[in-house]
């Protein structure tokens, strides 16, 4: 679940008048805050009046959001210092007049952090660490130019890291539409890449060493290490930057330097190939070099690959609902959610299953608890394979809670459930359910679940609707009374769920 914003840092100058002492002056720095809190009043005027502001979009209850709030603060305190200060700070998305800011920068999970510049006209996402000295250091480098100058060999051996994804330009001078345009570009990607612009090719260390340019060259630390462009329109030469930003096959294992890449595999828009084997299995070799031919046959063809070490994809495995029987398996899951598997596969067979699917001759797996031979508690159970029975097509009006087993927020509402569904025992007209979103799939389009616990009501002539209200017994029945459709109810009694 992805997804979150910073907002900003205040700058206080104090006027010490006559014999305040040093320790008073400590004690009053050590209790100001130095992340500034905005609200609907007070946003756009504050983040129209600079040029670079960090916000975080948090909720009082979140827990990440909590461990956050020092690390944050503390990071606030050192930029309020920097020349020139930056400044971080913070909304209450989960208050109610500022639900309008949470919907205008789409904030749908908490924290979340978006660096805001000139004044509010460009957005863009916080990419950075959470804690204090890597949020000085990310935000320091984010606030200074989108490029830097490479001027000797030992600036180019410092800038351009191994581990890393580096854009160098190389122009014979730095002004021109064409150095224009490079900036321009630096500008858009730079949460994403490091920026750097030289007169000299020589200083680099891998490419031709004679371009005098201009010519962009983009460093990485797979495929082919680098590669040049001398495409100079600016949406072009981003769409060709994210395509060269992505191994033909990502590999996701324990080594910390290509978690970046994973990321950026899972949220980039094509299919997604994940093949899951155990990468001390003496078949490993085959199983990679199978593999990274036939991404490199479907490269450019909207289905992108990872190869998984299954001792590091276990939360891989719960989130698909996969079993390590399966193992070796490969899985696609297409932009629309669906997934495609095919369990215990050979290195030959590779090619051959991942044709079928781009054929359209693969059936759609669907991941799904088993459905419960016993449902008889108030609150009923609902798994993937039941789901259209007792939701969609029960002609009754159903509450349905989509819940995680870890929630804490989930296990404060269960009680309360249970004391509704007991409210409509005698009431065949009313289904109060709930189906864990973490073993079962969500059908697709109709619930958008970002957070747990979720709460919908499908009234009995089909209207669907998110239940907002307070998660008080008195509230939930009052909304599935004001909201039920009775002309509509039809089809069996409780005790025929």
């Amino acid at each position: 679940m992805a997804i979150r914003v910073w907002i900003s840092l205040f700058l206080c100058v104090f006027a010490l008048l006559g014999s305040v002492s040093y320790a008073s002056e400590s004690e009053e720095t050590q209790s100001k805050e130095f992340v500034v809190t905005l609200d609907h009043s007070n946003f756009s005027d504050f983040v129209g009046r600079h040029n670079f502001v960090v916000v975080e979009f948090y909720a009082p209850w979140c827990g990440h959001c909590k461990k956050l709030a020092p690390e944050y603060e503390k990071a606030a305190q050192v930029l309020s210092q920097n020349d020139p200060p930056v400044v971080l700070a913070k909304v209450d998305a989960n208050e109610e007049k500022n639900k309008i800011l949470a919907s205008e920068f789409d904030i749908r999970g908490f924290p979340t952090i978006k660096i805001l510049r000139y004044g509010g006209s460009v957005v863009q996402d916080y990419k950075g660490p959470r804690e204090a000295d890597g949020i000085v250091s990310y935000v320091k480098k984010q606030s200074g130019p989108a490029s830097a100058e490479i001027k000797s060999s030992e600036d180019a051996d410092a800038f351009i890291n191994v581990n890393n994804i580096i854009i160098v330009g190389v122009f014979p001078e730095f002004s021109g539409e064409k150095f224009e345009n490079f900036t321009a570009l630096a500008e858009r990607l730079r949460a994403d890449y490091d920026f750097g612009h030289t007169s000299d090719a020589k200083l680099l260390p891998r490419g031709d060493s004679s371009v005098s340019g201009p010519v962009v060259r983009l460093f990485k630390p797979f495929d082919e290490l680098f590669v040049d462009f001398q495409e100079f329109d600016v949406d072009a030469l981003a769409k060709l930057v994210e395509e060269a930003a992505i191994p033909t096959v990502t590999v996701y294992n324990k080594d910390p330097n290509n978690h970046p890449f994973v990321i950026k595999f899972f949220n980039n828009p094509n299919a997604k190939a994940m093949l899951f084997v155990n990468f001390n299995n003496d078949l490993f070799d085959s199983f990679k070099s199978k593999y990274h031919e036939v991404a490199e046959q479907y490269k450019g063809n909207d289905l992108s690959f990872l190869i998984g070490d299954v001792e590091a994809s276990q939360g891989a495995f719960q989130y698909f609902g996969l079993k390590e029987d399966q193992i070796p398996l490969i899985i696609i899951q297409t932009s629309d959610g669906e997934k495609y598997l095919k369990p215990n596969i050979e290195p030959d067979h590779i090619a051959s299953w991942v044709k079928e699917f781009k054929d359209g001759k693969v059936k759609p797996f669907k991941k799904s608890e088993p459905i419960p031979e016993v449902n008889s508690e108030p609150v009923k159970v609902v798994v993937a394979d039941s789901f259209e029975d007792m939701v969609f097509n029960s002609g009754k009006n159903v509450l349905i809670e989509f819940y995680a087993p870890w929630c804490g927020h989930c296990k404060q509402l269960a009680p309360i459930l249970d004391e509704v569904a007991v409210s409509f025992a005698n009431d065949a007209g009313v289904v109060i359910a709930k189906i864990d979103a973490t073993a079962n799939d969500i059908p697709k389009g109709t619930f958008e679940v970002q957070g747990y616990p979720t709460m919908y009501f499908k009234s009995a002539s089909g209207k669907i609707s998110l239940y907002q209200g307070e998660r008080t017994k008195e509230d939930i029945i009052d909304y599935i009374q004001k909201n039920r459709d009775k002309a509509a109810e039809k089809g069996p009694g409780k005790d025929e769920l």
